[in-house]
Order: structure tokens, then C-alpha cells, then sequence
């Protein structure tokens, strides 16, 4: 496993939200960022994307102009994954939460990728240690669970498949510190940290609506008023999208039983298309 500071050019596999947060975190920190997606509108999209979140940055003085351009330089995009992994000496994966699609895609990366190269893997609750099988050297397959909005985040969940080395939870602790990030570390269980406490309070929020026992707004209101939290659940129910945290309870209570089933109203939500803030409702409605 290279040392962290060799770390100066790494692979972004994914251009949705969380690939382009992190491909701009990873360009903010001085290391070259290749976002890899074989939508060309996505990577476009995900430019525009990062540009914005920099240029918002500098007009409220937290980022210079001069890191602004130096961090675009940085970054680059490409739909050649094999090409992207030339000279690369780390890979983040970001792509949707399919177990198949990322076990493809890593095993793919890994035919053109230095076997020393860092892999990890942003998944919010899949198995690192299946993902990890999928990969030669499993022993540099780790997790790097990252939140949303990337750049303004702080947690970053490092996760230890059975396969990972010391070595390798090391330098992914390293390089989430080096973005500047609090990184924490677990291994891996259904859910790790964040996303099994994250469900059990959002579940329970949703089920309180389906009782009528309060508005979305006061029971958002309870927890940031009453236990000090940034956001209310419901509204980061909606923030991260009604579909992927129905998926994740799914698979928890699959995985560790009925205390995670997800409430009946959630389903239906998702059903009609009320997918939170990308589709323009959710518990609250969007412009």
C-alpha cells in the first residue's frame, strides 16, 4: 500500500452528487480528480455542478479565487474508465447503491489500476466485504462513506471489510483527514454507523406521520429544537431522496430484522414519484 502522500491522482467512479462532491474536495486538497461516468451530460452536469459550489465559495470570502482555478485545473472527466486509470494511485467509487453494478465496475477498474492503488468505496450501507471479493488485492478494498452536501460535511465513515489491511484503513483515514474531514471507523455491519441510526430515527419520523401524531414540520421541529440536531429527519429524508433510504431499509431489515421495516407510507410516497428534493416533493414541497 503506497503512503498517503503519494496520493496525487485519484479516480472518481460516478458523476451523480456524491461523485462530484467528492471529485471537488479531492481537487480542493492539491490531488488531481478524474471523474469517470459514461454519461457525458452527467460529467457535465457534475462540472457545472462543482464550478457553482466554488464560485459560491469564493463570493463568501471561505475560498479564494486563486484555489478556486487552481482546483478546476484539477479536475478533469472522462468516460474511458480504462484510460482514467492510467497512472492513477487511488479510486473512490460512487456509483448508485447496486451491489452488482459496483462489484462490476471495481473488478473492472482493477485490470488497469496499479495493485497498490487505494480502492474505496462510498456505499451507505452494502457489504465492503462482498465488494471487496470482487477486486484482486482485496486487502486495499475499503469503505469511505462520505455525506451530503461533500464539500460542507465533516463525517466521513471509514469502513473495514474483513479483507482490508491496517495498512489500507491507515491511508484512508489519512486521505479523509488530508480533505479535511473527521473520519470515524467501523467495520463492516449492516449499516455501519451513520446509515443504521440515521434509518431507525428516519423510520420512526415517517411512522409518526402515518399516525397523524404530529406535521412533518413539528416533528422535524422536536429534534433540532429539542436534541439539538442540524436538520429535522423528514427533511433529510428528503434531502437524500425517499427511494434510497427506502432501499437501505429494506436491506437492514433484511439483514437484521423488522425493527427497520419500512413504514407503509414511505412505499407509497415512492411509488408516486415523491422521491424529497429532486423530484420536488417529498414531506415538503420544492421549487
Amino acid at each position: 500500500m503506497n503512503h498517503i502522500d503519494t496520493i496525487d491522482t485519484a479516480i472518481v467512479l460516478g458523476a451523480g452528487t456524491m461523485g462530484a462532491g467528492i471529485a471537488q474536495v479531492l481537487a480542493m486538497s492539491g490531488i488531481e480528480a478524474r471523474l469517470v461516468d459514461v454519461n457525458a451530460d452527467a460529467l457535465e452536469r457534475a462540472q457545472g455542478r462543482i464550478r457553482a459550489a466554488l464560485d459560491k465559495g469564493v463570493e463568501k470570502g471561505k475560498v479564494t479565487q486563486v484555489a478556486r482555478d487552481e482546483a478546476l485545473g484539477l479536475l478533469h472527466v472522462r468516460t474511458d474508465l480504462a484510460e482514467a486509470c492510467h497512472g492513477a494511485n487511488a479510486l473512490i467509487e460512487a456509483v448508485p447503491e447496486r451491489m452488482e453494478l459496483k462489484t462490476k465496475l471495481l473488478a473492472l477498474a482493477a485490470e488497469h489500476l496499479p495493485s497498490s492503488a487505494l480502492i474505496a468505496s462510498n456505499t451507505s450501507s452494502l457489504s465492503l466485504t462482498a465488494i471487496a471479493d470482487a477486486v484482486p488485492h482485496p486487502e486495499r478494498v475499503t469503505g469511505m462513506h462520505f455525506f451530503n452536501p461533500v464539500h460542507l460535511m465533516k463525517l466521513v465513515e471509514v469502513v473495514r471489510a474483513d479483507q482490508s489491511s491496517d495498512a489500507a484503513v491507515e491511508a484512508t483515514t489519512a486521505l479523509a483527514i488530508r480533505l479535511g474531514k473527521d473520519p470515524i471507523v467501523v467495520k463492516d455491519r449492516p449499516g455501519f454507523a451513520s446509515s443504521r441510526l440515521g434509518i431507525a430515527i428516519g423510520m420512526e419520523a415517517i411512522r409518526m406521520v402515518e399516525e397523524e401524531v404530529a406535521s412533518p414540520e413539528d416533528i422535524d421541529k422536536a429534534m433540532t429544537l429539542g436534541y439539538g440536531f442540524p436538520m429535522g429527519p423528514l427533511r433529510l429524508t428528503d434531502l437524500v431522496g425517499l427511494d434510497v433510504r427506502l432501499s437501505i431499509a429494506q436491506y437492514l431489515t433484511e439483514r437484521l430484522g423488522p425493527r427497520f421495516q419500512p413504514p407503509q407510507l414511505l412505499a407509497n410516497m415512492v411509488a408516486r414519484g415523491e422521491l424529497g428534493k429532486k423530484s420536488g416533493k417529498g414531506f415538503y414541497s420544492y421549487d
